[in-house]
C-alpha cells in the first residue's frame, strides 16, 4: 500500500523530471540550429523544434519568477576629510621650475632660496605661496638640515605649512629603502583636536599632490574598524593622529612607532590643558630615542612646564618665538560695539545683512547659546548651521566642508572650532559673547586675517561682557576699539518664518490625600 502523501511526492518528482528533459532538448536543438534557417523544397512545410517539441497544455512554462534585486553593499565612508581612503597622488609630468618666477624683495624670502625639490615646488607654485611668513623663514632653514625646533606661534602663521615642507622635503630627498610593513609612519604628527587633525591632513595633501606620498590620519569619533582598514591598505609616509586612538591602535598592534622619523607635537599648550601629556609621553617613549629622531614642539604659549616638556623631548632645539600680539594687531581690525544684551542679534543681522557678507564665523561662549542663535538666524532667513561639541563628527566634517565651499552663509560655533581650522576667504569674525580667557579672543580673530591677509574682527559686549575687555588688552598690549552702534544698525529684523511653538506645559493636578499615618516611635532603653 502507497499512502496518499507519498503518491503526491513521488507525482511531483516525476513531473520535475519531465520538465528537466524537455528544457535539455529544447537547448540542444536550439544550439543546433542556431545558424541560418535551412531551405525546404516548395510545398514542403517546415517545423520548428519548439514546434514539434510543444509541451502538453498541462507542462505550460509559467511566467519567468523575477529576481529580487541585490542589496547594494554600502561604500565603505572615509574617515579622513578626503573622498578616498588612500591618497590620489599626480605624479608630475613636465613642469619646469622655471616657469615659477618670483622677484626677490628685500626683507622677504622666497621659497626658492631653499634647495626645495621640484614636486613640491609644483605644489607651492599651485597654491600661489610666493614669500615665506616670518615664522617659515626662521625655522625652515633649521628643519630643513635635520635640527630640532621648538617654536612659539599661533594658527594662521604659516607654522604647519612650515613644518610640512620640512617634512616632505626629507621624504623626498631620502626615500626608504625596501618595503615597510603596515602601519609604520616615518613622520609622526600629533593634534590635540580632530579638526586639526583634519586641517593639517587637508593641508599636507595639498603640498604631496605631485610627490606620490601617502597620508593617512586617525582620530577618534570615526569608526574604529573603517580606519583599522585605511591602516592595513599599505604603509603610510605621514601620520597625522590624536593621542587617544593613535594608543588605541597601538596597543592592538595595528601601528608601529619604531621607524619614526620625525616627531611633531602641534599645539602642546591646548594637549597640556587636555590632559593629553601622559598619553604623549607613552607615544614618544614608543619611538626612537631622540638623538635618533627629529622632534619639532610648536605652542601658542611657552609656559615653564611647555618648556621643560620640550628640553626632554629635544636635543639643542631651535627656539622660534611670533608673539601673538603681531599676528593680531598687524592683519586684523579690531571693533567692540557696546549694546545691551537685547540690542546684540539685531546688530548681527544688520550686520551680516547690510554689509552684504558671504562668509561668517561667529562664536558664542556656550552650546546652548550657540544652538539659539542659530535657529533664530535660521528663522530670519539666514543660512547658517551650528559646530559645538554635541554635533556628531561625520556632522561636523559635513558642515566644516559646506562651509568652505560656500553652501553655508553663516557659521555659529563655540571654541570647538577657534584652533586649527583654516578657512579660504573668510574676512570677518564676530563674537557675540567675549571669551573668558584672553587666549581664546587671540585664536578666534585668528580665523580672519591669517597669513598676512587682512581681516574684521567684531566683538559684542554688553554690560557682562565688558569685564573682560581690559584683560584682553593687557593680553595683547594694545587698546580695543570701542565704540556704540548707530541706530540703523539696530533697527529689528522682520522674522521670515514663524518662531516654534514648544510644547505646552502639562500642570499636575493635585489630589487631595490623606496625610500618612504617623509612625510610632520605638522607645529608646
Amino acid at each position: 500500500m502507497i499512502c496518499h502523501k507519498s503518491r503526491i511526492f513521488t507525482g511531483q518528482l516525476i513531473s520535475r523530471c519531465r520538465k528537466r528533459e524537455y528544457i535539455h532538448m529544447t537547448e540542444t536543438d536550439t544550439n543546433s540550429t542556431s545558424g541560418p534557417q535551412a531551405r525546404t523544397s516548395e510545398g514542403e512545410e517546415s517545423t520548428t523544434p519548439s514546434e514539434a517539441l510543444s509541451p502538453p497544455p498541462d507542462q505550460e512554462k509559467r511566467p519567468p519568477r523575477r529576481r529580487p534585486p541585490r542589496k547594494r553593499k554600502k561604500e565603505p565612508v572615509s574617515t579622513d576629510a578626503s573622498p578616498t581612503l588612500t591618497d590620489t597622488t599626480i605624479m608630475e609630468e613636465r613642469w619646469d621650475p622655471r616657469h615659477f618666477k618670483v622677484p626677490p624683495v628685500e626683507g622677504k624670502t622666497r621659497f626658492h632660496d631653499f634647495d626645495l625639490p621640484d614636486p613640491l615646488m609644483h605644489a607651492i607654485s599651485d597654491l600661489g605661496f610666493q614669500y615665506c611668513t616670518p615664522i617659515q623663514a626662521e625655522i625652515l632653514p633649521s628643519t630643513l638640515s635635520g635640527k630640532d625646533a621648538s617654536g612659539r606661534a599661533q594658527t594662521g602663521t604659516g607654522k604647519t605649512a612650515a613644518f610640512l615642507i620640512a617634512v616632505i622635503t626629507r621624504l623626498l630627498n631620502h626615500p626608504h629603502p625596501g618595503e615597510r610593513p603596515h602601519g609604520t609612519p616615518r613622520i609622526l604628527i600629533l593634534a590635540p583636536t580632530r579638526e586639526l587633525v583634519l586641517q593639517i591632513s587637508a593641508e599636507a595633501r595639498q603640498l604631496v599632490k605631485y610627490c606620490g606620498l601617502k597620508i593617512i590620519s586617525v582620530f577618534g569619533g570615526m569608526d574604529y574598524e573603517k580606519q583599522r582598514q585605511q591602516l592595513a591598505a599599505g604603509p603610510a609616509d605621514i601620520m597625522v593622529a590624536t593621542p587617544g586612538r593613535l594608543l588605541d591602535f597601538q596597543r592592538r598592534g595595528d601601528i608601529t612607532l619604531k621607524k619614526v622619523e620625525v616627531m611633531i607635537i602641534d599645539e602642546a599648550d591646548r594637549m597640556l590643558d587636555m590632559g593629553f601629556i601622559p598619553d604623549v609621553r607613552m607615544i614618544i617613549h614608543s619611538t626612537p630615542p631622540r638623538e635618533k629622531r627629529q622632534t619639532l614642539l610648536f605652542s601658542a604659549t611657552l609656559t615653564g612646564e611647555i618648556t621643560r616638556l620640550a628640553s626632554q623631548w629635544t636635543v639643542n632645539p631651535v627656539t622660534v618665538e611670533i608673539a601673538p600680539e603681531q599676528v593680531a594687531v598687524d592683519t586684523v581690525d579690531q571693533i567692540v560695539y557696546i549694546v545691551t544684551e537685547h540690542q546684540k542679534f539685531d546688530l548681527l543681522f544688520n550686520i551680516i545683512t547690510r554689509e552684504n557678507l558671504e562668509r561668517v564665523l561667529v562664536f558664542c561662549n556656550r552650546r546652548d547659546e550657540v544652538r539659539r542663535l542659530a535657529e533664530r538666524l535660521t528663522r530670519y532667513g539666514i543660512n547658517c548651521s551650528e559646530l559645538s561639541g554635541e554635533i556628531p563628527q561625520r556632522s561636523r566634517i559635513r558642515r566644516l566642508d559646506d562651509f568652505k565651499s560656500g553652501k553655508i552663509r553663516v557659521m555659529v560655533a563655540t571654541d570647538v572650532a577657534g584652533r586649527g581650522i583654516h578657512i579660504e576667504g573668510m574676512d570677518h569674525v564676530i563674537n557675540f559673547t567675549l571669551p573668558h580667557d584672553p587666549e581664546d579672543y587671540v585664536h578666534r580673530i585668528g580665523r580672519t586675517g591669517r597669513a598676512g591677509a587682512s581681516g574684521t574682527a567684531v566683538s559684542f559686549a554688553d554690560e557682562g561682557d565688558a569685564f573682560y575687555i581690559a584683560p584682553i588688552e593687557a593680553f595683547m598690549g594694545r587698546e580695543l576699539h570701542c565704540i556704540e552702534p548707530d541706530d540703523e544698525m539696530l533697527t529689528k529684523p522682520v522674522a521670515v518664518y514663524p518662531a516654534k511653538k514648544g510644547l505646552p506645559r502639562v500642570r499636575r493636578q493635585t489630589i487631595d490625600r490623606k496625610p500618612p499615618p504617623a509612625r510610632s516611635r520605638r522607645p529608646h532603653f
